[in-house]
């Protein structure tokens, strides 16, 4: 693969009734993260660190304009947040492309609208992994 912009990428997200929604229209920007827990198993008898592997997990957070458009907009996805307990498919496709992609099943912690002093309102949506699955990337 060659290296690429993030231009044209596409975000889609479960509504709480578990309807794929792309709000890609809505997202402004977004990050997400898939660390690894690490475990020290460093004996006295070493110079250096040794370390396993341990779980992996997911994270990210969702920023965008307010856009209230009926079943397509961030809202219609994630004002259902604080009503319900629901773990949504998420998958991200950082580029234009339809591969490579992420996905997993992500719980939403929170939805925080903002309203700035220029007028600007605009949200944040922060999840997290839920299931327990090793979230995992599509190449092809």
């Amino acid at each position: 693969m060659a290296k690429v912009s993030g231009l044209g990428a596409a975000i889609t997200v479960d509504d709480s009734g578990g309807t794929a929604r792309v709000v890609s229209n809505s997202e402004t920007n977004f990050e997400f993260a898939t660390p690894r827990g690490v475990q020290d198993t460093t004996g006295v008898d070493k110079s250096a660190m040794e370390r396993l592997l341990l779980l992996a997990d997911f994270s990210c957070t969702f920023s965008g304009v307010f856009d209230t458009t009926a079943s397509v907009g961030a809202h219609a996805v994630f004002s259902s947040v604080s009503s319900t307990s629901v773990a949504r498919t998420t998958k991200i496709q950082p580029t234009s492309s339809a591969t490579p992609y992420l996905q997993c099943e992500a719980l939403y912690t929170d939805y925080q609208v903002s309203r700035a002093d220029s007028g600007a309102l605009t949200f944040q949506a922060p999840g997290v992994l839920s299931d327990g699955a090793v979230p995992t990337w599509t190449n092809s």
